[in-house]
């Protein structure tokens, strides 16, 4: 039996709605995951190397100014020329850079001609063939992800972006991360570090992350003996240093696919390695505390195995099964395609070095971050639908839906037509459902700005308090290369371009995380609200009934509802507020998130708040702590 042709990437990776979603592609001048090992390289020599970019130094130049005389990369000539004098230059493309874009267009069209071989392998000669291709008849219908550029081989784009899915944690790895959290919990580290003292600080983070090895090495010992002995059969801390990198880098790979954990250790462990990172950190405490994450490709690349990434059947084993809209037989078939295709590469890939379980863990770990797009990032790709759906850009249908904002009324900071800001609110969420497509790369860079020896911190009051103030220039780089493609796939861009990094606002990459990480925590329970409303004349049980009567008092129909809570979100949570100035909130990329979180603030006072409350509504931080 011959395998059917396996899907090709635009079956599992597009949106379900292409006039919702931006069709973005990857400008020639972007940043890629493998640039970030040579940055702290990079920095030490000032001086661009010829034909490249002068500003990253590190990016093929594309394009030439001549008010400038210089040569940038596409990223940079656009956020350089993009306000004040420098928007009348004039940028020239560079003859050498459209050769090379011309000849990398012909290799990807060479290489889509291949036929991929892949596709051509038998999955079971075992089972019977009618009902083979009855059940993978399904495979063109893959619920889509929306982010693949269709001019890329499948092969490149899975193995770029398996370089930043972390590894799933094995059983034993889970017992390790308990441990962990539990000596995270009890430690009072950042109390006892990040405050005014005259005393050596040196000394203190050197005993206080003894205390913490401490501590894990006598959890470890509770828990099972052998293992313990062995870690107290030699007391020195530098000779069970290996270790304890195996741990802490447990900590840091949860944490990512898993930003809902960790809420308080997560911190206390970062800013921990943070400090054993300091030249003279490491050399009182003998040994290194950090080891690099595992990835996908990291882990396959080492064992020989990451041509696993090539076969296209790749894209139906890690498929995310969405049950919304189907029947039970397609959930059912739907899930079978999926393990059969996992058992498929399994076994047709798996060594002697890279056995079955490693392969499936793999896979596995792909799908973990597919569903992590489907909780996180989905709910932007929704409310974009019911922007575009439901409001039109050039006028309201009625005053009461209108968008338009005025300063000072309703405590808003900004003034924008209902055109002004239809696009204000449609970019924000556009340039938010990219920022957490790339999360899981964002976090690597992040991870690197934190724990870079080159890049010393300072504490520094930042109006909340005493926070690490660092610069994080491998998250700058990227979060302007997601920016960049974002302007270029909007038809207008609207209010300020400014990225907080590594100031008051955003004192580090850490803080810089965990403010978009809430992006679903604030647009999840908005959706659940509309979905609830939209779901109640499908409901006939009494409970449903009441609430409809309700909703029908206040606002006529579930459908007026939507459309009023709507309304109110895309004005006053778009408005600029949120803080005493504009370099804090107003229109620039983080103080727009500054706003939503003032919205969620006031929600109590809202007069839908009743409305979200029977829709199962808790508080925006996912539990019952409160409502902000």
């Amino acid at each position: 039996m011959t395998m059917p042709a396996a899907p090709s990437l635009g079956d599992i990776l597009r949106a379900d709605s292409d006039d919702v979603l931006l069709n973005i592609t990857r400008p020639s001048g972007s940043v890629s995951d493998s640039d970030s090992d040579s940055d702290d390289a990079a920095a030490v020599d000032d001086t661009a190397p010829d034909g490249f970019c002068v500003e990253c130094k590190d990016q093929q130049a594309d394009v030439y100014c001549e008010q400038c005389q210089e040569d940038f990369c596409e990223v940079c000539g656009a956020m350089i020329h993009r306000t004040g004098r420098r928007r009348l230059h004039v940028l020239k493309p560079l003859v050498g850079a459209a050769d090379a874009t011309d000849s990398s267009q012909q290799l990807l069209q060479q290489q889509e001609a291949q036929p991929r071989q892949g596709a051509e392998n038998d999955i079971d000669d075992d089972n019977d063939s009618e009902n083979d291709n009855s059940e993978l008849t399904g495979i063109a219908a893959i619920t889509q992800l929306g982010a693949w550029d269709a001019n890329t081989p499948f092969d490149e784009w899975i193995k770029e972006r398996a370089k930043s899915i972390p590894l799933r944690l094995t059983l034993r790895e889970r017992k390790y991360l308990r441990l962990l959290e539990a000596a995270l919990n009890v430690s009072e580290y950042t109390d006892k570090i990040d405050v005014l003292m005259y005393t050596n600080k040196a000394k203190r983070i050197v005993t206080q992350i003894k205390e913490l090895c401490a501590i894990l090495s006598g959890l470890v010992l509770a828990t099972d003996y052998k293992a313990g002995q062995a870690l107290f059969e030699d007391r020195q801390f530098d000779q069970n240093g290996d270790f304890y990198q195996k741990i802490f880098e447990i900590g840091r790979r949860h944490k990512i696919m898993n930003p809902d954990k960790m809420r308080n250790e997560y911190g206390k462990l970062m800013y921990m390695l943070q400090d054993a990172q300091a030249p003279d950190i490491a050399s009182m405490l003998g040994f290194s505390a950090v080891a690099p994450i595992k990835t996908v490709y990291s882990v396959l690349e080492s064992l020989g195995a990451s041509c696993v990434l090539e076969d296209e059947m790749v894209a139906v084993a890690t498929r995310e099964i969405d049950a919304h809209d189907k029947t039970r037989s397609q959930v059912q078939l739907e899930i079978k395609q999926k393990e059969r295709a996992v058992e498929y590469l399994c076994k047709a890939y798996a060594s002697p070095t890279c056995p079955a379980e490693v392969l499936r863990q793999c896979l596995y770990s792909i799908g973990d971050n597919h569903a992590y797009l489907r909780f996180n990032r989905d709910p932007c790709d929704r409310m974009l639908g019911y922007l575009t759906t439901l409001f039109g850009a050039k006028r309201p249908e009625s005053d009461a839906l209108s968008l338009s904002i005025l300063r000072g009324r309703d405590g808003a900071r900004l003034t924008h037509s209902h055109e002004s800001q239809f696009y204000y609110v449609q970019q924000t969420l556009a340039l938010w459902r990219e920022i957490l497509h790339d999360m899981f790369a964002l976090w690597m860079h992040a991870d690197a700005d934190l724990l870079s020896s080159r890049s010393p911190y300072r504490l520094k009051d930042t109006g909340q308090g005493l926070n690490r103030m660092q610069p994080c220039p491998r998250v700058a780089k990227a979060v302007h290369a997601v920016l960049h493609r974002t302007q270029k796939a909007t038809a207008r861009w609207v209010g300020s371009s400014m990225v907080h990094l590594g100031d008051r606002n955003v004192p580090n990459a850490l803080v810089f995380i965990d403010k978009y990480n809430q992006v679903a925590s604030i647009l999840g329970p908005v959706v659940s609200a509309l979905v609830f409303l939209e779901s109640l004349q499908q409901q006939s049980n009494s409970r449903a009934e009441k609430t409809l009567r309700y909703v029908q008092s206040l606002y006529g129909s579930p459908e007026d509802a939507v459309k009023h809570i709507l309304a109110d979100f895309f004005r006053s949570a778009f408005d600029g507020s949120g803080a005493d100035n504009f370099f804090d909130a107003g229109s620039c990329i983080d103080g727009r998130l500054t706003s939503a979180w003032n919205w969620c603030s006031t929600i109590e006072s809202k007069p839908f708040f009743n409305i979200f409350l029977l829709s199962g509504f808790v508080g925006f931080n996912g539990g019952p702590e409160g409502f902000n």
